[in-house]
């Protein structure tokens, strides 16, 4: 997708924590655990970027997209829109942000009310914000419609008239109503066929193009993000560990759990695919309740040293095209894993 290079930073993430309590009891719950879904996650997003956030699943990336539009309360850190700090902000002072910001979700049918009508569903976000009367409620519905590949006609069905894609593409309608600037893509695709997935990717290409968006796109798989994002952050256990041009992410991969990522990506080319490595990680992903203590993907890390259990590594920078990576063995330093404990390519 396209970005406005050396745009102005449009949504700043600093040092942000969500942390979803556990509680036991029956008359009086106490607090007994918590879950580390985001732990202490930095960003930036420039006007007119695609940045993808990817990961496997339950490493934190969907709750993130949550609390960028603040549909989840911060544990701590704070989030930057155009500016200004709306991470304390009341429902009250947040309505007009709100306009700015909008969501896609996963899933098509979940996202939308059974009970309404396709036009109801879209003119929603136009009624609460006091947008215009009825008849240019209706107008910006038909537009909408048009804009994203459906039919004026189709206002009065209900959505489970529509097959997964045309239901996703009444979620992007009903995302650009308030002509938004930022929007957070939840795997927008994940639930689709692969013939439609090509199909709503190129519709939020266009879209950009045409309206100016930002997206933070949010998917588990490496190869549908390659095709969408200025820039990859690749999540883990609640961290980034590696933040990357595209390209750049595929071509010199640097953090051990990247390398795994993009060995399990479909190449179209069954020679090249037949003497590729494929990199299977060992064990389950560790518990999110009580993290790994220093870095969080040594468990699974298949060059992992002693120190990478001890010392969480630093974001740090590697090259000079904003290449960054947490990982105290990274893998341009030395490709070849060792044996023994000495400091190979390994994560920390």
């Amino acid at each position: 997708m396209s970005s406005q290079n050396g745009g102005e930073t449009l949504l700043r993430v600093e040092g942000v924590r969500k942390y979803f309590p556990i509680k036991k009891g029956i008359l009086i719950q106490r607090e007994v655990a918590r879950v580390h879904a985001v732990d202490g996650v930095s960003l930036e997003v420039k006007a007119g970027e695609t940045i993808g956030l990817v990961g496997e699943s339950g490493c934190g990336k969907s709750t993130l997209g949550r609390c960028i539009v603040r549909l989840h309360e911060l544990t701590d850190g704070s989030i930057s829109f155009e500016g200004r700090d709306i991470s304390r902000l009341s429902r009250r002072e947040l309505q007009p942000m709100r306009r700015q910001m909008q969501m896609v979700f996963q899933d098509p049918y979940a996202s939308l009310n059974p009970r309404k009508r396709v036009g109801t569903i879209i003119a929603d976000p136009l009624r609460i914000h006091g947008m215009g009367d009825r008849s240019e409620v209706r107008r910006r519905v038909s537009e909408l419609l048009e804009l994203v590949g459906l039919s004026p006609e189709h206002i009065n069905r209900y959505p489970h008239e529509f097959s997964g894609g045309q239901r996703q593409r009444i979620g992007v309608a009903r995302a650009l109503a308030l002509h938004p600037k930022l929007i957070i893509a939840d795997e927008p695709v994940s639930a689709l066929d692969v013939s439609i997935q090509a199909q709503v990717i190129n519709l939020l290409d266009d879209l950009q193009d045409d309206l100016h968006l930002t997206y933070v796109f949010i998917a588990h798989d490496l190869g549908v993000v390659r095709h969408v994002s200025d820039r990859i952050a690749v999540m883990y256990l609640g961290k980034i560990v590696e933040i990357s041009p595209a390209e750049e992410l595929y071509q010199r991969p640097i953090h051990p759990y990247t390398e795994a990522l993009l060995s399990a990506v479909p190449i179209p080319d069954p020679e090249l695919s037949a003497r590729r490595e494929r990199i299977v990680l060992e064990g389950d992903v560790p518990s999110p309740i009580t993290p790994p203590s220093g870095c969080r993907f040594h468990p699974r890390c298949r060059y992992a040293t002693e120190i990478c259990a001890q010392e969480e590594p630093p974001l740090v920078p590697h090259g000079g095209k904003g290449h960054m990576a947490a990982c105290h063995h990274p893998l341009d330093a030395n490709p070849t894993p060792t044996a023994d404990a000495s400091p190979g390519p390994a994560d920390g």
